[in-house]
């Protein structure tokens, strides 16, 4: 289903290529545009920006369509569905990359040591089996959405560093992998903390590791856009990215860093409420809120030697061409590069 979709992505692509009649830049007021996003805090920098105004006052009209998974988005920049996007990497995301139809202009969520991160997971069948630690994932079943999702990238790391084989099981959906945990169909998964935490104190779950032991540094999501914005749209991305970039700041301001102690952390939880945790009143979805409190990169600064690695496990795994480079994947003129 992924391939199908990829192919419609990139005809798509090649119609709008050869109608549009737009001059670069073409940059104006109340610009309307469609940004990808997921119900995960980890997307706060986009929310913060658009309700206190920072997209508006760049000049750009913005809308917000929903995704369940990362490379369902890749696909919709692909085809022009969407505008910009914050997701993880994924194959289908490098593959429409090698295509010529996506670039990644710059990074968002990030594991960093002494900051919380994401969990590894044990169903408490399994944990009850004797999967105390990912030591013991050697024969286990390891959720992930799809193969080459950011889930796959991190159960395989996790697995080599221990030296052990794990199975995976692609379920499509954080809905599914989450009730497949629960039920023992699967022994383990990883995810940002505020999904694990919950999972955790209801008993049936159990956190058994930090991937940030295993991936350190690693640039969990990325910002991305069609390269037709990013290289004919320069007015326009670089709007985008400054006023995301001030959401981010906002975000790590009252929700890693605490500088506006209690009163700035619920007025941010109030905010970020908004879009995740809708279906729960707000006592309920607070704590949840707070555990996912994970950094976000300054100023969208992208670590560039993670997504290297990250290109270069997709390409070990024969999930993605190895005639894609580096420079077809990223477009380094838009943000800080680190290296690390």
């Amino acid at each position: 289903m992924i391939t199908m979709n990829r192919r419609k992505a990139l005809s798509l692509i090649g119609a709008a290529a050869a109608t549009s009649t737009l001059s670069a830049p073409a940059i104006a007021s109340n610009r309307k545009i469609k940004v990808g996003a997921l119900r995960f805090t980890s997307h706060s920098g986009s929310f913060v920006a658009f309700e206190r105004g920072y997209f508006a006052d760049a000049g750009l009209d913005v809308e917000f369509k929903f995704f369940q998974a990362a490379q369902p988005m890749a696909v919709a920049i692909a085809s022009g569905d969407i505008d910009y996007a914050v997701t993880a990497v994924s194959g289908g995301l490098i593959s429409l990359a090698g295509k010529g139809a996506i670039k990644v202009i710059g990074g968002a969520l990030s594991e960093k040591k002494g900051i919380d991160g994401q969990k590894i997971l044990a169903s408490d069948a399994a944990f009850s089996a004797g999967l105390k630690t990912p030591a013991d994932l050697g024969g286990k079943t390891f959720g992930i959405s799809t193969a080459g999702s950011s889930f796959h990238y991190m159960g395989s790391n996790i697995a080599s560093a221990e030296g052990v084989d794990v199975k995976f099981k692609p379920l499509q959906k954080v809905g599914a992998i989450i009730g497949a945990l629960k039920s023992g169909q699967i022994d383990a998964w990883s995810i940002v903390p505020h999904i694990a935490k919950p999972l955790a104190g209801s008993g049936k779950v159990h956190i058994i590791g930090n991937v940030v032991d295993y991936l350190p540094n690693y640039q969990v999501t990325t910002v991305f856009t069609s390269s037709k914005n990013a290289d004919n749209e320069q007015a326009m991305t670089k709007d985008f990215l400054g006023a995301y970039s001030k959401g981010v700041a906002d975000y790590d301001a009252a929700m890693v860093q605490k500088s506006g102690g209690d009163d700035g952390m619920n007025q941010m939880v109030d905010l970020i409420h908004k879009y995740v945790y809708v279906d729960r009143p707000r006592e309920k979805a607070a704590p949840s809120i707070i555990n996912g409190s994970m950094y976000l990169n300054e100023g969208a600064a992208l670590n560039i030697t993670s997504i290297e690695n990250q290109l270069a496990w997709f390409q070990s795994e024969d999930l993605v061409s190895k005639e894609i480079s580096i420079d077809t994947l990223v477009d380094p003129s838009y943000v800080e590069i680190i290296k690390s």
